[in-house]
């Protein structure tokens, strides 16, 4: 069997970083003429789908998987636009509870036809029997490299 830190073997850590790069940038370049970044529409989408009275900023971090400080600015620039507002918290005073405005709503559905359109082209190149199971196949992958952050965290790694 091949040594799994052979140069002639795949690996994870290169293959989802290119993915995940190209991915966001033929997002960006087709979206770019909207004034909304692939981070600003996945908020978007998240707050969207979520409770009608919006989420905290702590839950908008945990779903997006990001850190605080990333959707901090990020939520700065969306309030700025006003695409987003936050109202107190109504059990948590330290808290506040960030909504989507309608405002935002056009600018999604026309970013999300893009959104989807690139998911269809980039899957595309699987048979299309096989394409679900990749996503379900990432999703294992991704938590797992969550639980093993967590562990490493836990552990003071």
């Amino acid at each position: 069997m091949t040594p799994v830190d052979s140069p002639s073997r795949h690996r994870l850590p290169p293959l989802l970083r290119r993915a995940w790069y190209g991915l966001n940038q033929a997002f960006r370049r087709r979206i770019v003429h909207t004034g909304v970044t692939p981070d600003q529409f996945t908020a978007m989408r998240i707050l969207r789908e979520g409770e009608p009275n919006g989420m905290t900023q702590r839950e908008l971090t945990a779903r997006m998987s990001s850190d605080p400080n990333t959707v901090a600015s990020l939520l700065a620039r969306m309030t700025e636009a006003g695409w987003v507002e936050r109202k107190p918290h109504e059990l948590d005073r330290r808290a506040s509870r960030i909504r989507l405005l309608p405002s935002a709503e056009a600018m999604y559905v026309e970013v999300r036809e893009v959104a989807i359109a690139l998911q269809l082209e980039v899957l595309g190149v699987l048979p299309e029997a096989e394409r679900e199971r990749l996503l379900e196949q990432l999703d294992l992958v991704s938590s797992a490299c969550r639980d093993a952050a967590d562990v490493a965290c836990r552990r003071g790694d």
